[in-house]
């Protein structure tokens, strides 16, 4: 009797933490349902990483709201920008909407940047390129992404790379796309490249160089834990799908 009490003692003053400090009253369905345990999801997520300047709780904070509230990043981004519109506070509102694929309101909030931003940012020019990809308009994309100044050797120069090799893909020009893609994925980490690069090689015919790399993906991935696996679940699930269809024949 006492811990039921406790229980609902708990769960109500969290529930009145929610209220009264203007979060999503999605919350309140949870610390209802799940009793202390949605009360410690509450509190581990929303109220201790206030406190806690952890690298570690934080990217675990980012992927369960995430997935509890998609829509938060927006709704914060929009109400920065309710607060002052800046260029900065647009590149976050297209952020935030790109990662809901939501393509077409993220380019017009990269367009509003780089319309207000000195001089030429080629960060946000790269996002506008690729959330045009995204929406089909290669041509344009690729014009924006050749004209962006050639950066040393690092991750964002990569990750640049395959965006480009893919819009080449989709323009039709399959030999310089394959030059491409097989000197990124030598170089960039995760598995991504690698899945789009097999995409691309199915549709050119060319089963048995995409096995081969499938295979490179089955292997890694072996070696991962559960948790590396999930944040990239559906690509996992995708490349063993079809290495599984490559083995048939």
């Amino acid at each position: 009797m006492i811990l039921i009490v406790a229980s609902l003692c708990v769960q109500i003053l969290c529930a009145v933490h929610v209220i009264r400090s203007g979060r999503n009253q999605i919350w309140l369905l949870f610390i209802m349902l799940f009793s202390l345990l949605g009360c410690f999801a509450y509190l581990m997520l929303e109220v201790l990483p206030q406190h806690w300047n952890n690298r570690h709780v934080r990217t675990a904070r980012a992927q369960v709201v995430g997935k509890v509230d998609p829509e938060r990043a927006v709704r914060d981004a929009e109400r920065n920008l309710d607060l002052a519109e800046t260029a900065a506070n647009y590149i976050a509102l297209g952020d935030a909407q790109a990662v809901r694929h939501r393509y077409a309101e993220a380019e017009g909030a990269y367009r509003k940047a780089l319309s207000m931003g000195p001089g030429s940012d080629w960060g946000t020019q790269v996002k506008l390129a690729g959330v045009l990809f995204e929406r089909g308009t290669s041509t344009e994309a690729l014009r924006l992404l050749d004209a962006a100044p050639d950066l040393a050797m690092g991750s964002e120069r990569d990750r640049r790379a395959l965006l480009k090799a893919r819009i080449l893909a989709d323009l039709g020009r399959a030999a310089e796309a394959r030059l491409l893609f097989e000197d990124v994925i030598e170089r960039i980490a995760g598995e991504e490249a690698r899945c789009h690069y097999v995409a691309f090689l199915l549709q050119q015919g060319d089963r048995h160089r995409a096995r081969s790399i499938l295979e490179d993906v089955e292997r890694r991935a072996k070696r991962m834990d559960r948790t590396q696996r999930a944040a990239q679940a559906d690509m996992y699930r995708w490349a063993g799908e079809q290495l599984a269809e490559l083995r048939k024949v």
